[in-house]
């Protein structure tokens, strides 16, 4: 019943990504930003509120969430900062050489991250925010472990 009323709110599917999968969850979140016209009509329908809920608290809290900008703003500045980095996964994640063009990418996917982060977070460059820090140390540790592979490979 609920996917029948889904479908008949959203012209696009819900999808199913594997959690191995790269960047499952940006992927996700894209989707359900794509859906979220039609999952706020479905929440607000009379054809809603005939159906019977299995756990009332859960779908109230849903349709809040659902009805409310502020959670969109979160999903928006989300997929904002995680943008630049999803498109260098992207690259990766092909079946030709793309080492030496994420190479040319790193920095500037950087740069995007922090330009997003600080203009969210109403800084200046010079500030110091933490929560990119924490960012920029996780791109670098990947970064690190790429470049390991890469070395290993051309020992090989």
């Amino acid at each position: 019943m609920r996917l029948s009323m889904f479908n008949n709110f959203n012209s696009l599917k819900l999808l199913f990504v594997a959690p191995r999968r790269f960047a499952s969850t940006i992927v996700m979140l894209k989707r359900f930003r794509s859906l979220k016209k039609g999952l706020q009509e479905m929440i607000i329908s009379d054809e809603l509120s005939f159906y019977k809920k299995d756990n009332v608290d859960s779908g109230q809290f849903v349709k809040e969430t659902l009805l409310t900008n502020n959670w969109w703003t979160k999903v928006d500045y989300k997929l904002a900062f995680t943008a630049p980095i999803y498109d260098v996964l992207k690259i990766i994640d092909t079946n030709m050489a793309s080492l030496h063009l994420v190479y040319g990418m790193w920095d500037s996917m950087i740069e995007n991250v922090k330009k997003v982060i600080y203009q969210h977070e109403m800084k200046i460059e010079a500030e110091y925010s933490s929560f990119f820090k924490v960012v920029e140390l996780i791109l670098i540790d990947h970064w690190t472990k790429i470049a390991h592979l890469f070395i290993f490979w051309l020992i090989l």
